[in-house]
């Protein structure tokens, strides 16, 4: 995931560009039918802007020629999309069943009192997003968090300040 340039929480204003319909229609036609496309095209949105904004889902919508609750219904009912904007680390912890046996609630916690933010929610800088989400995949090494795109396992407190501490 790229970061966005700038820190915007106005979704209105959002419009794909051309390149980036470019590719959704690229995906839509290796698929059968145009709505196969749905997840990818959000991995295309999301890569683009960090999160999925309303309009960019209503264009979707009309490009894949369905509703747009169909692309709502997708987008919420995966942890992997962003209704709105993530902070510049998106710091998600695993909260499945693996983890919490391991101690991922003294991470989240932890994590809690460190940044000053409840999981869903960024720090006012923009730098930090929170987020509590299933499984990560990655059950032997619990517990596990991923920060944007790179694994941690083997969680405790020290190493959350540890790698707190890289992020700049």
């Amino acid at each position: 995931m790229s970061t966005p340039s700038a820190y915007k929480t106005e979704s209105s204003g959002f419009k794909l560009t051309k390149e980036i319909l470019k590719k959704i229609e690229e995906s839509a036609n290796s698929y059968p039918e145009k709505r196969s496309a749905v997840i990818p095209s959000l991995h295309i949105i999301q890569d683009e802007f960090g999160w999925l904004p309303d309009g960019a889902i209503r264009q979707l919508a009309d490009v894949l020629e369905l509703a747009p609750n169909k692309i709502y219904a997708v987008a919420t009912f995966y942890t992997m999309f962003n209704l709105k904007p993530v902070g510049k680390y998106h710091i998600q912890i695993c909260r499945n069943v693996s983890c919490q046996l391991m101690g991922a609630k003294k991470v989240v916690n932890h994590l809690i009192e460190k940044l000053g933010i409840n999981p869903g929610e960024t720090t006012e800088d923009g730098k930090y997003t929170l987020s509590q989400v299933e499984c990560l995949g990655s059950c032997g090494t619990a517990p596990v968090m991923m920060i944007n795109d790179k694994y941690y396992e083997k969680l405790d407190e020290q190493k959350v300040d540890d790698i707190l501490r890289t992020l700049k």
